[in-house]
This record gives structure tokens, sequence and C-alpha cells, in this order.
């Protein structure tokens, strides 16, 4: 029996999200065996330090693509929104699963149940280790203090319980139903109270952009609706050069063959900031075969089975949006939220 191998972070989020995609798989191949292999990256061993402040894009992704290079595993599975929007020469997301909600969630401390953020006590501490949530949380809720939190899930939520800190956290609401962990959730931020990070919510498996074969394989993952999002999505935060070190959020729905993306930045305190909406029309397709492609990657994604035309026309409206915002003057507003992160 031929078997495949899959690389995963070791974190207990991460081994759900592989076994979900290795179940798919297993029941689309029974045919195949399939070996999961755990291992840690740099995002999960330095955990002292803000994700923004380690200025490395490539965190939670760069031991799982050296074993992928080296052939030691064939695929990995990652949230997408741990994988840059330019990859190292070499690999490609060769599916990107059906999403989760994308947007954030509120976790409470036991003693501020029943509470939502606008009700939280003056000078509340907030737990979060994203900027865009600061940023955009921060604008909102005036009233609320912001401090970082580290570590997985389980570190988070032990943290937040345990120790007095923190009246809230704020954490991905795809995560917590993932770990089973939906009656935790307080209170979910919807869009217009927080916009989410590029690719929140959906699975990435990352590929040899050679392997023909296993892009096969696992190319029946993609969702559409999914894809085309995510497309739109990425090409908006290159064509920012956006990163974890800059508060960067969007919003995409698809509704009659138009795909509606919002995008938006934020200096780090949330007092300055711009956002936009643009509209595309884009059809989701029925899968079917195109022929070969000189280069088949969009913003690092390849997908051979959904027409090339919805994946260009949501790429370009990713591109439209930055250009939009840029001509505003939204690189300001990114330039000192970078220096101030640097400087911190």
């Amino acid at each position: 029996m031929r078997v495949i191998r899959v690389g995963t972070r070791k974190s207990q989020l991460a081994r759900i999200q592989t076994d979900s995609v290795v179940a798919t798989l297993k029941a689309l191949y029974p045919g195949l065996q399939f070996d999961i292999i755990a291992m840690s990256t740099t995002g999960d061993k330095i955990l002292d330090t803000a994700l923004s402040k380690i200025g490395e894009k490539s965190l939670f992704t760069k031991e799982l693509e050296y074993a992928l290079e080296k052939n030691e595993v064939d695929l990995v599975v990652h949230s997408l929104k741990d994988l840059p929007t330019v990859l190292p020469p070499g690999f490609t997301i060769g599916a990107i699963c059906k999403r989760e909600n994308p947007c954030d969630a509120v976790v409470f401390h036991p003693r501020f149940v029943g509470k939502t953020l606008e009700t939280l006590p003056e000078k509340s501490v907030v737990g979060t280790s994203s900027l865009r949530r600061a940023a955009q949380l921060q604008r909102k809720f005036p009233h609320l203090e912001f401090k970082s939190i580290r570590g997985n899930l389980n570190t988070r939520l032990r943290k937040l319980d345990e120790q007095q800190e923190f009246s809230a956290i704020i954490l991905a609401a795809a995560g917590l139903k993932r770990m089973g962990w939906q009656n935790r959730v307080g209170q979910i931020l919807h869009p217009e109270e927080c916009m989410y990070a590029v690719g929140q919510g959906a699975l990435g498996v990352e590929v040899r952009a050679k392997d023909q074969d296993i892009l096969d394989l696992v190319g029946i993952l993609h969702d559409p609706e999914t894809l085309l999002c995510c497309i739109a999505e990425r090409a908006f935060l290159r064509h920012l050069e956006g990163g974890c070190s800059v508060p960067v959020a969007v919003h995409t729905a698809m509704k009659d063959g138009q795909l509606y993306l919002t995008g938006g930045v934020w200096s780090l305190d949330g007092s300055d900031s711009m956002q936009e909406t643009m509209q595309a029309s884009i059809g989701v397709p029925a899968q079917h075969e195109d022929g070969p492609e000189d280069d088949p990657q969009l913003v690092g994604i390849t997908a051979q089975n959904i027409p090339r035309v919805a994946q260009l026309a949501a790429e370009n409206l990713g591109i439209s949006l930055a250009n939009l915002l840029l001509n505003k003057g939204a690189k300001n507003i990114l330039d000192v939220a970078r220096q101030l992160n640097d400087a911190h």
C-alpha cells in the first residue's frame, strides 16, 4: 500500500486540523495509507515574544517546509493565515479546504461570563497576540486595555482562567470550534466590529510545486468559494506588503456571482484607519479541467481544477483594492505602524 506522509505542527489544534484533512483524503483514497508526522516550529518554541516582534514571516511553517524539501513528508496541513503570501521557491498551496467561520471570538474570564467587550469594566485587560485585533478593538472599545498573550489555545485559555491578569481573550472562532470549545465563546465579533485576518478559518495544504502526483491527489479538496475569497484576500495583503507586523484585515463575501472584498489598514492604536470595499463579477464555477499553465500559481496557490479566469478575477480584485487604499495614503499608515512596532 502506498504511504503518503503528512506533516503537521505538534499543537492539539494543528493535529485536529490535520486529522480532519487526512480523514477526508482517506475516504477519497481508501487504497492509500496516510502517516502523520508532527514537529515543532520556531513559532511554537519562541513563546515569550509577541509574534509581530519576531520579524519572521514563516514562523509556523519553516520547519515543515524543510521536511517537504527534504522529501521527509509529501504534504503539510497549515492554518492558511500562517502561510505567507509569497512562498519559498519550490512550494505551493495545493488545496484550500472549505472555510469555517472566519470571525474572531471573545472568551471571558469566568467572573465576567455574560458580559460583552462593551460592558466589561473600565481598564479591563484583554489578551490578544494580534496587532490587527488590538488596533481595531482599541478604536471601538477605548475603555479597554489590550495586552499580548502567546501560546497555543490550551495555554491561552489556562492563562485566562488561572491568572487574574486578563478579563477576556480574543481567539479565532474557527479554532475554538475545531477544539470543541464553542461553549467558551462569549461573543462573536462580526466584521463591522473586527475584520478578520487574511485566510482566517481556512486550512491550506502545502506541497512541492513540481510534485504533480500529490497536486492531483489534494486538488480535489479545493472549495471553490473559499479558494476565490482567499486568492482575493492574499492578493490584497501581498500588494500592500502587509504581514504580522502591521494591522491589515479583510472581509469577503460571495453573493450571486459577485465577490465582495472589504479591506482595511490601521495604525497600531487604531486611531488612524482606512477601509474600502470593491466587488468583481466572478461566478462560482463548477470544477473543470483547464489546460496546463506555464505558471499556474497565484499568490502561492495552485488550483488546476478551478477555472483560471475566476482565479485571475479574484486576484485582480485584491490588487485593485490594495491600489485604491495605497492611492489614498494607506502606505503612510502602514509605514508608521511598522516603524513603531520595530521600535517597541
